[in-house]
């Protein structure tokens, strides 16, 4: 039997290395094949391999801090806590022979999850104009829907198409979409300004918006449209932020923000968007509207290329949102035809997924295939972040495959007219009759999501077969670990030729750092009394700075490892050179130690500033490895002078 270990621990490297060091001994002793990775403050150690995964019959993962356990997909796997592999190792190694072990399922992560890390990275400028934008889109999805159902139920057919005859009641309806196609643009300005300036930028806001998308103020037939809004929602929220940072006598501060910081910002991004702003930008927009509306032939394919791949490429992210948000324009504008491919697009990653995971369930795990039916379902409401999970746990199979589709599904609704009278996609707005010519965007979004499944089936290897799991961000884990290897090998090489001469405890420590009967009846007490060894023998410039800086990493955990051991370290510029104090307290002190006992034995390690890196490393990993030796120890404490306790420690290296 072969069993692979990973040890690992949040602060320092000793409990790393005295786990690791007792899996070990369980192992020869248990006639186990045993190999152990430690990843401690001084890096990755004795890695392990993909050929030692692919022979393993299980992994244990013994530490207190997150360890990778992707490479260990479809392996039996114990997690546990550091002190389990320190004081119960064969009981560990046990539990693999009975086979009472799982085997490793990983859970996909949330798209909730995933879209919350998105908006903990995007810049300010971005989350503004999101903020915007969230709020915009329901007014957009109600007016449009409004405004199809009105069409399909009370529309009549003429020689100029379908009209909704005055009197009916579905023209009231219709009017009821048209004012919430209104707001579009004051509640998209009046909500970046709200994102930027809290409340008092409400106001200034949608003023800016109503101006913006109301030509008539300064001289334009159709406004300045949502271009427009952004930027007097941008404009509005600083006027108003710079306002609110005036300071002003505390009698008017409960005022500020319902009377004068909305007035006067008002005024401000009203008069700049009359006489400033508004013309230019309104041109702007006014060709940017003729040209699309003019697009034909192979300049419309290229759009709709960019769309697709916009939509897909980060499912809800900010090309998704730029996409869409331009879509929706144009049908404020009356163009309907480049909504219609991004409705195309929308559904294409979600459901494409979803069918893939239905096609070959070979290349999905368990939990996988769950998601691809809640995927499924997401796209058929235009949902694209269901398929956020697949991206997130194999993003250069299902990026590409995604992106593939809805390009595909894009042209293909391009090129049938299909046209969007709602800010929205997938099936659903078909079926409620908001979208033009129904038949084409089912052909184009079938095609799509064939186009995605089969792409990404292709590109997957089965799932016990997968030699390299990706991960999000690019790349694969090999990739990752190779790359973590190859970037920290100058260090290592470097730190190796400084640690030379630290090759043995003794050459760092002497008998007059030894005591082998401390005084001191507390934890401060033994710790000044080790302190007072260093500063005799002038290894400290300043007593009380090292004396913090020991106090400063106990307040951070404790020292005391457990089995009677205390080893307190500190790094400070008062240390002249790397040393080590020993002592024996016989009867014990309290140490806080993990597993409750005193320490009995206490070493203190003194490091300078600028070798802390590598060289309390090196020192920790000596001790940490000989102390977990029952009979060393119990050797130690027996002991009857400094020289008896200094030929102890030469054997430690």
């Amino acid at each position: 039997m072969k069993v692979l270990a990973v040890t690992a621990c949040p602060v320092g490297i000793a409990h790393t290395y005295m786990a690791a060091e007792n899996l070990q001994k369980a192992g020869v002793e248990m006639g186990i094949d045993i190999k152990v990775e430690t990843q401690g403050s001084i890096g990755v150690e004795n890695p392990l391999t993909e050929q030692d995964i692919e022979e393993a019959d299980a992994i244990i993962i013994a530490a207190d801090k997150e360890v990778s356990k992707e490479r260990f997909i479809g392996k039996k796997l114990i997690v546990t806590g550091v002190q389990d592999g320190i004081r119960k190792p064969k009981e560990l190694i046990e539990r693999i022979q009975s086979g009472d072990v799982a085997i490793y399922r990983p859970e996909l992560r949330d798209a909730a999850n995933i879209k919350n890390e998105r908006k903990k990275k995007e810049n300010p400028i971005y989350k503004h104009l999101m903020n915007g934008v969230s709020y915009m889109v329901p007014f957009i999805v109600v007016g449009g829907l409004l405004i199809a159902i009105a069409l399909t139920l009370g529309g009549e057919q003429t020689p100029g198409g379908i009209v909704i005859p005055e009197d009916s009641i579905w023209k009231q309806i219709e009017s009821l979409g048209g004012t919430a196609f209104m707001f579009m643009v004051p509640i998209l300005a009046g909500f970046i300004a709200v994102s930027i300036a809290d409340r008092p930028g409400l106001v200034p806001g949608m003023i800016g918006g109503y101006i913006a998308a109301n030509g008539s103020f300064y001289g334009s037939e159709a406004g300045a449209g949502f271009i427009g809004g952004i930027i007097a929602g941008f404009l509005a929220g600083y006027v108003a932020l710079a306002i609110k940072k005036i300071k002003v006598p505390k009698a008017v501060l409960p005022v500020m923000p319902i009377i004068f910081i909305p007035i006067i910002a008002s005024v401000i991004v009203g008069l700049l968007f009359i006489f400033v702003i508004g013309a230019p930008v309104a041109q702007v927009f006014e060709a940017l509207t003729v040209w699309l509306a003019g697009m034909q032939g192979a300049s419309s394919i290229l759009l709709a290329l960019i769309l697709g791949a916009m939509i897909a490429v980060d499912m809800g992210g900010p090309f998704n949102k730029v996409a869409f948000l331009f879509g929706s324009a144009m049908i404020a504008e009356g163009n309907y035809e480049i909504m219609g491919p991004i409705a195309v697009a929308i559904c294409i990653p979600p459901i494409g997924m979803g069918l893939a995971t239905m096609l070959n369930k070979k290349k999905y795990l368990d939990n996988e295939r769950e998601a691809g039916k809640a995927s499924f379902t997401m796209g058929l409401f235009g949902i694209t972040e269901g398929a956020i999970p697949f991206a997130a746990q194999d993003p250069l199979r299902v990026i590409p495959s995604i992106v593939v589709g809805s390009m595909a599904g894009s042209v293909i609704a391009m090129i049938g007219s299909v046209g969007g009278r709602v800010a929205h996609g997938g099936p659903i707005v078909a079926v409620l009759g908001a979208v033009n010519n129904v038949v084409m965007f089912f052909i184009a979004a079938i095609v799509g999501v064939i186009v995605t499944a089969f792409m990404v089936n292709f590109l997957k290897k089965d799932v016990n077969g997968e030699p390299a799991v990706a991960v999000a961000g690019g790349g694969t884990l090999r990739d990752t670990n190779e790359e973590v290897q190859e970037a920290s090998a100058p260090e290592e090489v470097e730190e190796e030729a400084e640690m030379e001469e630290i090759n043995k405890l003794t050459s760092i420590t002497n008998v007059d750092l030894i005591e082998t009967n401390l005084a001191g009846e507390t934890r401060d007490d033994v710790i000044d009394e080790l302190i007072e060894k260093f500063d005799a023998s002038g290894i400290l410039n300043s007593k009380e700075a090292f004396r913090q800086a020991i106090l400063n990493r106990e307040s951070q955990s404790t020292t005391g490892l457990g089995m009677n051991i205390a080893i307190p370290h500190g790094k400070s510029n008062t240390v002249k050179r790397p040393a080590v104090a020993f002592g024996i307290k016989r009867d014990g002190v309290d140490w806080k130690s993990l597993d409750g006992t005193e320490a009995k034995l206490i070493f203190m390690i003194a490091v300078p500033e600028e070798s802390a890196g590598d060289a309390h490393l090196k020192i920790l990993q000596m001790l940490s490895r000989k102390l977990m030796d029952d009979a060393f120890r119990e050797q130690l404490l027996n002991v009857h002078s400094s020289e008896e306790a200094y030929e102890l420690l030469d054997t430690i290296s």
